[in-house]
């Protein structure tokens, strides 16, 4: 279907849906590498008019990627709940997005919304927004999941304690989650990106973590960031695995360059769910997405970046994940070209997610070659906390030794909780306090005899680990 419109006495033509969600994105390297970004500010605005007043039914009759090819958008078309799309199925994308802005979207009918939404359509009013109107909206919504502790309360952060070691070194491992605990982080979950693949290293790293979760009843969930395959070998053989993880994307040929497919996580969610190892929940997954994966993979369909990330949440959606976070500037500038580009998209990435109902956190991040800096990453890291982020990385010095590239650190979040106001999860909060990490306001104390008692139990540990 093509679509026209008349901007500053010139013509602008469409050729189909696709094109006009294309067109109407923020600039952005990687659709101007795929070559479907628009050519022109007149005809971003362009795009723009033509899509704030398309009717939201049009993305439910028009596939940007086709039905018959592509597994991602069949989830998507046939789990749509008609019901749940009513309150707003007689709206433009235009008039949705006012209707989000104003006081009708309560949190609760966002909620109860969320399954009426497909992954286009929020990809859709998304391009209509200021970065201020993307976080007015996503702090309204309320995403809330547990495992061991309860995350996306109102007025908590979560931290993933993310302890990587270049050689998968025990001893080095347990040095960096013993100092994310001590500032505080580590209730999202405690994660760690492995060099190897071998099953003898994953388990050690797994019964680290394990150890020392049980050791310390510590409110929180371990995991290893290995391939799925991975996992469930780990699970038969009788590993202490809590979270599952695969990297997802948005399209069916995206996930087949990542070695999985729908029924694969299908397994894997109920293997680990077999397990009960929850006491609060059974939300198992861990899932983790990008802009750009598609572009890289040759999977866009000519779809561009921000839609297929934002369908990769249909995906996530469709296993109650426990987390899922963009790793929003890992992939590089060539889709993602510098800080304001990262700082879009994290935003976008952050809104789309939690208006399709996903505990959204982010990774705010960039690779050495890309036009960005710490600054920009500080930036970022402010507005999202300031728009609800479920959780973000816990990195020693925000420099990830492992998968070379910046991120968040320890003192980041501690600073993010403190400017805003915010607290970690309570159950992990209080096992904080009781651990003597932090006192009753939530201050941490430094050099407190709990700490020290907490150091030298972690080193005997890891030390028998190794």
């Amino acid at each position: 279907m093509a679509y026209r419109t008349t901007l500053a006495s010139r013509v602008h033509a469409f050729d189909g849906l696709r094109q006009v969600m294309a067109a109407a994105s923020p600039a952005r390297s990687g659709d101007e590498l795929a070559g479907i970004a628009a050519r022109s500010d007149e005809e971003r605005w362009a795009a723009r008019h033509v899509l704030a007043d398309l009717p939201l039914k049009q993305f439910l009759d028009e596939a940007l990627v086709p039905y018959e090819h592509d597994d991602v958008t069949r989830l998507i078309v046939d789990s749509h709940d008609a019901a749940a799309f009513a309150p707003v199925a007689h709206l433009t994308v235009g008039g949705f997005r006012d209707w989000l802005l104003g006081d009708e979207a309560t949190p609760e009918r966002l909620t109860a919304l969320a399954a009426g939404l497909t992954p286009e359509m929020v990809a859709g009013v998304s391009k209509l927004m200021r970065n201020q109107d993307l976080i007015a909206v996503a702090r309204k919504c309320r995403v809330v999941t547990r495992f061991r502790n309860t995350l996306g309360l109102p007025g908590r952060l979560g931290v993933r304690l993310q302890p990587n070691h270049p050689t998968d070194d025990l001893r080095g491992i347990a040095a960096s989650t013993l100092d994310g605990l001590l500032y505080g982080a580590g209730d999202a979950v405690i994660g760690v990106n492995p060099v190897s693949d071998s099953p003898a290293v994953l388990e050690g790293i797994w019964r680290l973590l394990d150890g020392l979760v049980q050791h310390f009843a510590i409110p929180t969930q371990a995991c290893v960031l290995t391939h799925v395959t991975n996992t469930l070998r780990q699970i038969e053989a009788g590993v202490p695995v809590d979270l599952v993880f695969q990297s997802i994307g948005g399209t069916q040929k995206t996930n087949e360059s990542f070695g999985v497919s729908l029924a694969l996580l299908d397994e894997a969610c109920q293997a680990a769910r077999s397990l009960g190892r929850g006491t609060l929940g059974d939300n198992v997954m861990y899932f983790e997405t990008g802009q750009g994966s598609a572009l890289s993979a040759g999977a866009h369909h000519g779809v561009d970046q921000q839609t297929c990330e934002a369908r990769a949440y249909a995906v996530a959606r469709r296993y109650r994940p426990l987390l899922v976070n963009t790793v929003v500037g890992f992939i590089g500038p060539e889709y993602l070209y510098d800080g304001k580009q990262i700082i879009r998209a994290g935003l976008e990435d952050h809104f789309c997610g939690k208006l399709l109902g996903l505990p959204l956190g982010c990774d705010i991040c960039y690779t050495n070659h890309a036009e960005a800096d710490q600054d920009d990453m500080d930036n970022l890291l402010v507005l999202l906390g300031t728009a609800g982020l479920t959780y973000l990385m816990g990195v020693p010095g925000a420099d990830d030794v492992m998968l070379n590239y910046q991120s968040t650190s320890f003192h980041d979040a501690a600073f993010l909780r403190r400017t805003l106001g915010l607290k970690p999860a309570p159950e992990f909060a209080a096992w904080l306090e009781q651990m003597q990490i932090t006192d009753k306001a939530g201050r941490l104390l430094a050099g407190s005899g709990g700490a020290l008692r907490l150091a030298q139990d972690v080193g005997r540990l890891a030390t028998a680990g190794a």
